[in-house]
């Protein structure tokens, strides 16, 4: 009986205390700050979210390397603001309920800075990505050299750039170490020929054939832009007359204009008996 009533004893002080009017005040104010804390956080991530989809509003008028650049933009920022809102809210309902901040956040602080220490590589990558699609430098299926790497891109992200090059390789770049880029593919292409002809040939009859020549093929291939034009004798080579013909043609295409010329150059050249000149090999007999 006296165990009962040391037990009732206990308990009946403790319903003293949380049944006191005071504290029941407390709690329920410190509820309802929690409540307004997570109200207001959701109220300010969706007008965040919402702004943020307005200021990237997708158009029709803009380019595909606009609405790629866009969609990474907005999905860094309404993540930036979802961690953000998730830390402010956090610290403020540990402050309700009591729990002191200040020494959470001096930790935090130190943690932080020896994981940006260790960080500071992805830091650059980071940065080095936003200036990327901020500035445009290039797009997805441009041809660049970079980092020592030369091919078409596959992929830009805010760390790494993906470049594929002709073989088939996917070259996995950090941004960070995009300190150069050359864009092959922003403007157009030079194509440099070099027609050679025999030294018994006459000069300006072959200028005459590749001049109509080029006219033909820039009717025919719409991917010159410019030219081709005959600029004339390039060198006076060891077995050889070579002139010169210069277009300019569309990024990626140049290559294989470059191949379609030449191709051309041999067939006319052949059809009205210029010759072109070639390594021969003479056996004689003394028998």
């Amino acid at each position: 009986m006296e165990e009962f009533a040391d037990f009732e004893s206990v308990l009946n002080s403790f319903l003293k205390k949380i049944l006191d009017p005071d504290l029941l005040i407390k709690i329920g104010i410190g509820l309802l700050q929690l409540a307004g804390i997570l109200i207001a956080g959701k109220i300010l991530l969706k007008l965040g979210n919402y702004l943020i989809d307005r200021l990237f509003e997708e158009k029709t008028k803009y380019d595909q390397y606009v609405k790629r650049r866009n969609k990474t933009l907005q999905i860094v920022l309404k993540s930036a603001l979802r961690y953000t809102l998730y830390f402010v809210g956090g610290t403020m309902g540990l402050e309700v309920l009591g729990v002191p901040t200040t020494s959470i956040i001096a930790g935090a602080g130190v943690v932080g800075l020896a994981v940006g220490f260790g960080a500071q590589n992805l830091v650059r990558d980071v940065i080095t990505g936003f200036f990327i699609l901020f500035e445009k430098q290039f797009s997805v299926g441009d041809y660049v050299k970079i980092a020592g790497i030369e091919g078409i891109v596959q992929e830009i992200g805010l760390r790494i750039t993906k470049v594929k090059n002709f073989d088939g390789d996917v070259h996995i770049v950090p941004n960070g170490k995009i300190e150069q880029v050359t864009n092959l593919s922003s403007e157009t292409r030079r194509v440099v020929i070099d027609a050679p002809i025999d030294y018994n040939q006459n000069i300006k009859e072959a200028i005459n054939i590749l001049t109509e020549l080029s006219t033909e093929l820039k009717e025919e291939y719409p991917q010159i832009k410019e030219g081709p034009t005959v600029q004339g004798v390039q060198e006076l080579a060891g077995s050889s007359i070579n002139i010169r013909l210069v277009a300019m043609a569309e990024p990626m295409e140049s290559w294989q204009i470059a191949r379609v010329i030449r191709q051309k150059i041999k067939e006319r050249f052949d059809e009205k008996g210029i010759e072109i000149p070639y390594n021969h090999m003479v056996i004689i007999n003394k028998g």
